[in-house]
C-alpha cells in the first residue's frame, strides 16, 4: 500500500464515518443520562472517626485478591507519604495530621461511582456498571487506551505498566466475586472497629444522617459520596471537612453528563481507528521490509568483502608455510649432510688409529734375530 491508496482509503471511510456521526442522535460509547440508583444496590460507608489505621483492610484486600501482601504493615513510617492504590494494591489507608487532637485515618479505593466516569469513557465498554453496585471490569475486552484513568475523578485506576504483551489496569472490586457467594468484602469483614460496615446504599445514607443527628459536632454534616458526581457506591464519614482528608471537591453532575458531547464522536473514531491501523500497518511493513533488505544487502556484501579477504589470507599463510617448509627441509638436509660428514670423518679416523695400532704390534722390537 503506498499513500496515495492509503489517504484514498482514509478519505472514504472518513466520509462514511462521518454521515453515520451526523446522522446519529445518540452517542453509542457512553450516555449523558441520569441513572437512577438502585435501591438494592449494595456499598459501603467508612466513617473515619472510628478507623485507627491498623491497615488490615489492605492485607485483606491483598489475600482475597491474589496480591502480595504488604510488607510494611505495621510500620508507622507508611504513613509519612500519601498513598494510592495501585496494581498491587487495590486499597490503602492514608494518615492525616491535625494540629490538635489525634490523627485521621481515610481508606482508599475505588468508590464504585453510580454513573462512572470509566465505564463511559471506555469505547469497548470493558468497565461495567452492575445493579448489586460494583463497577467490575472485563481485561479480556481491554485495549490499553487508559482513558479510564483520565476519566476518573478520584484517580483510582492503575495501569501495569511493567507488563509488555498483556497490561492491564487494576482496581478495587467491591468483592464483586465474594458479593455472588454471599460473603462480604475481605476489607469490611476484617475491619476490628466497625469502621467500615457494608449494606445496601440507601440503609447506609439513613445510618450515616443518624450518627450525624445522635453526635451533633463529632461529624461533618455532610456525607461524601451522597451526591458527588451523581453519587458513590462508597460513603464517607469525618469529622473534619473531607477536603482536609484529600478528598476532592467535586460537582453534583456525574462524569458522563459533563463528557457525553465529547464521547459522541467515539463513534467515528472507533470506525477511522481500523483504518489508520491497517495504513500504518501497510507503511510500516513496507519500511521494515525494505530496511531488511537493505541490511540483507549490507550482510551480504560484509560475507562477501570478509571471505575475499580471509581466501587472500589463506594463500599469503599458505605460501608463507610452504617457504617455511622449504627452508626447514633445506636446513634439515644441511644438518643431515653435516652429520653424516662427521659421523664419517670420525670413521675414518677410528680405522685409521686401529690401523696403525695394529701396525705397531707387528713390528720387530730389535732384540730379535739380525
Amino acid at each position: 500500500m503506498n499513500r496515495r491508496k492509503f489517504l484514498q482509503l482514509l478519505g472514504i471511510t472518513g466520509g462514511a464515518a462521518t454521515a453515520v456521526s451526523m446522522g446519529a442522535r445518540k452517542a453509542v460509547a457512553a450516555s449523558g443520562a441520569r441513572v437512577e440508583p438502585d435501591r438494592n444496590a449494595v456499598g459501603v460507608l467508612h466513617d473515619s472517626t472510628l478507623c485507627i489505621g491498623c491497615r488490615r483492610c489492605e492485607a485483606a484486600c491483598a489475600r482475597v485478591n491474589n496480591l502480595p501482601p504488604p510488607k510494611d504493615l505495621g510500620d508507622a513510617a507508611v504513613f509519612d507519604a500519601k498513598r494510592r492504590p495501585e496494581v498491587d494494591a487495590y486499597t490503602v489507608v492514608n494518615r492525616y495530621d491535625r494540629n490538635a487532637g489525634k490523627p485521621i485515618f481515610r481508606k482508599m479505593q475505588c468508590n464504585h461511582c453510580l454513573e462512572p466516569a470509566c465505564a463511559s469513557a471506555c469505547f469497548v465498554r470493558a468497565f461495567k456498571k452492575t445493579p448489586e453496585g460494583p463497577v467490575v471490569y472485563d481485561p479480556s475486552l481491554c485495549v490499553g487506551c487508559r482513558y479510564c484513568m483520565i476519566a476518573c475523578p478520584f484517580t483510582i485506576p492503575a495501569y501495569d505498566y511493567h507488563k509488555v504483551l498483556n497490561p492491564l489496569v487494576h482496581k478495587c472490586t467491591l468483592c464483586a466475586p465474594r458479593l455472588a457467594e454471599g460473603k462480604l468484602p475481605g476489607c469490611v469483614e476484617i475491619c476490628p472497629t466497625g469502621a467500615l460496615v457494608f449494606g445496601k446504599r440507601t440503609e447506609l445514607l439513613d445510618l450515616a444522617r443518624e450518627r450525624i443527628r445522635k453526635t451533633p459536632g463529632l461529624y461533618e454534616d455532610h456525607i461524601y459520596g451522597e451526591t458527588e458526581v451523581g453519587g458513590t457506591s462508597w460513603l464517607y464519614l469525618s469529622p473534619v471537612p473531607h477536603a482536609e482528608l484529600g478528598q476532592p471537591e467535586l460537582d453534583t453532575t456525574s462524569i458522563p453528563e459533563l463528557t457525553s458531547g465529547a464521547l459522541g464522536a467515539v463513534p467515528m473514531v472507533a470506525a477511522l481507528w481500523p483504518v489508520l491501523l491497517t495504513g500504518a500497518y501497510a507503511i510500516s511493513k513496507r519500511r521494515d521490509r525494505i530496511a531488511a533488505e537493505e541490511e540483507a544487502a549490507a550482510v551480504a556484501k560484509a560475507v562477501s568483502e570478509a571471505e575475499s579477504k580471509a581466501a587472500e589470507e589463506l594463500k599469503k599463510a599458505l605460501a608463507k608455510a610452504a617457504k617455511e617448509k622449504e627452508s626447514a627441509l633445506a636446513k634439515a638436509a644441511q644438518e643431515k649432510d653435516a652429520a653424516v660428514a662427521k659421523a664419517l670423518a670420525e670413521a675414518e679416523a677410528k680405522a685409521a688409529k686401529t690401523a696403525a695400532t695394529e701396525a705397531a704390534a707387528h713390528e720387530p722390537d730389535g732384540k730379535g734375530e739380525r
